[in-house]
């Protein structure tokens, strides 16, 4: 096995560039404003359909999963904090095709993810304008987007902030509403908690309708890792990273498990739409006057403050690959404010393709966009793990300044879980094109790595040059 650098340092050395303008508090909202969107808003609806009320032991299986990578994350991230994050860890702990294909293979899942999220904003949109294309939606909000994430890191930042605080906040009044919503309802009434066994029990369509709903659970936690990435354009990466860690993993555990849980409560599961987001169902049900409009914005707000975060991180993923010397160099290349931008708008392809599946496929395009970019991310984590094992192998002794308990169970656990759900994904009829798309894409670009780059790289303890700074 051989590496392209005799220390990590060479890594960091490449990246440079980047301005380090992120407060911890912008990183827990970065990440909070990834996985808290279209997975959570209007996925959820979608694994209540598989699992019924026991879709909360899906979504806490998904929890521990995402629990233990953040572990990894932190622990790799703390000591390395880099834009080029676990593809980085990767190459250089594993071996720089594995990095490669981490890298490949992340930036196509959160590529695709944006176009799920447009999809899901047209979606919305139909509640207040049925009649309006969602193409003319999905122009409209991606143009802005991508213009905010332009300007500047800071005005990045500054948007996914608010609106992730809208989110929060948001998120905040439904768990109030809803659990007085529950706890003043009438015994005889069809809101309460009977409801997670009223309609054939707690597991309606038995364990396995429960474990396929954890993959849903998966594309709704996906973004979390995103942190890590932006630890590169962090003021005080160490502290500034372990603080954001901390926070988000319990924010998005207790939000995710309390609002799922109030919405079986308040909706009967066969009731849930998978047309429509189960949160607007719940709160049109609340009797509260314009309850359901005000929470469609807000979700059409989550949708939107995904995206931005997609498209912020999948931008400087392009950015790393071009530093590493495995895309053109063009992808390099940032402006005055430190901004990739070719990287940028290559970055944008997923929106094309989601618009393009909304237009032909308008009641199928969401699962179709989901199910697409869901094998680059179950990918990419199962290689955090994997690469977290070299990592502590390589550490030894030495002291870590963030350390995960339960090492090597706890990674050997969670890299287990990822490729059991893998593999799930070739039993369900929703999610076939998971693994029938990934596994040629894999194959491809393995291809691509043996073709272009094993021949040019050198032995062991040669570092490459670093690429100049490009502006």
């Amino acid at each position: 096995m051989t590496r392209t650098t005799s220390s990590f340092d060479d890594l960091v050395q490449r990246e440079q560039g980047l301005k380090q303008s992120l407060s911890s508090g912008q990183l827990s909202m970065i990440a909070i404003g990834g996985a808290i969107g279209t997975g959570l808003f209007l996925g959820s609806g979608f694994a209540i359909g598989f699992a019924g009320p026991s879709v909360l032991v899906s979504y806490a299986i998904g929890a521990v999963i995402a629990l233990l990578l953040m572990g990894c994350l932190a622990e790799m991230t703390v000591r390395h904090p880099t834009s080029g994050s676990f593809g980085s860890f990767a190459e250089f702990y594993v071996a720089p095709w594995f990095g490669f294909l981490i890298r490949y293979a992340y930036w196509a899942s959160i590529v695709f993810a944006v176009g799920t999220e447009i999809t899901a904003a047209a979606m919305y949109m139909k509640y207040w304008y049925p009649e309006v294309p969602g193409g003319y939606w999905m122009a409209t909000f991606s143009i802005a987007l991508i213009l905010a994430n332009a300007l500047s890191v800071k005005v990045f930042g500054a948007i996914e902030y608010v609106f992730s605080l809208l989110k929060l906040c948001a998120i905040v009044v439904f768990i109030l509403l809803g659990a007085y919503v529950v706890y003043g309802a009438p015994v005889d009434s069809s809101i309460g908690f009977s409801n997670y066994s009223n309609d054939r029990g707690f597991f309606p369509n038995g364990l396995w309708g429960t474990w396929v709903a954890v993959i849903v659970a998966f594309f709704s936690y996906l973004s979390i890792e995103m942190i890590a990435v932006a630890a590169g354009e962090a003021k005080d990466p160490q502290r500034a990273v372990t603080r954001a860690f901390r926070i988000t993993v319990v924010r998005l555990v207790v939000f995710y498990l309390l609002t799922i849980a109030l919405v079986l409560a308040i909706v009967p599961w066969g009731q849930n739409n998978g047309g429509q987001s189960p949160f607007v169902t719940v709160m049109n049900a609340t009797g509260v006057p314009y309850a359901g409009a005000v929470f469609n914005a807000v979700i059409l707000i989550a949708a939107l403050s995904a995206m931005n975060s997609q498209l912020y991180i999948t931008s400087r993923l392009m950015f790393s690959l071009s530093r590493a010397g495995q895309a053109p160099a063009v992808f390099g290349r940032v402006s005055g404010k430190g901004v990739p931008i070719p990287a940028l708008l290559l970055s944008s392809l997923g929106i094309g393709l989601g618009t393009l599946l909304y237009l032909a496929y308008p009641e199928k395009a969401f699962t179709l966009m989901m199910s697409i970019a869901m094998f680059g991310a179950m990918f990419t984590w199962a290689g955090i793990f994997l690469t977290h094992l070299f990592f502590r192998k390589r550490q030894g002794s030495e002291p870590l300044e963030f350390r995960l308990w339960g090492y090597p169970w706890t990674s050997l656990a969670g890299l287990l879980l990822m490729l059991a759900v893998m593999v799930t994904t070739l039993f369900t009829e929703e999610f076939a094109l998971t693994l029938v798309f990934g596994v040629p894409f894999l194959l491809v670009v393995g291809a691509i790595y043996v073709l272009r780059f094993r021949k040019t790289r050198s032995i062991e303890g040669d570092a490459p040059k670093p690429l100049p700074i490009q502006r």
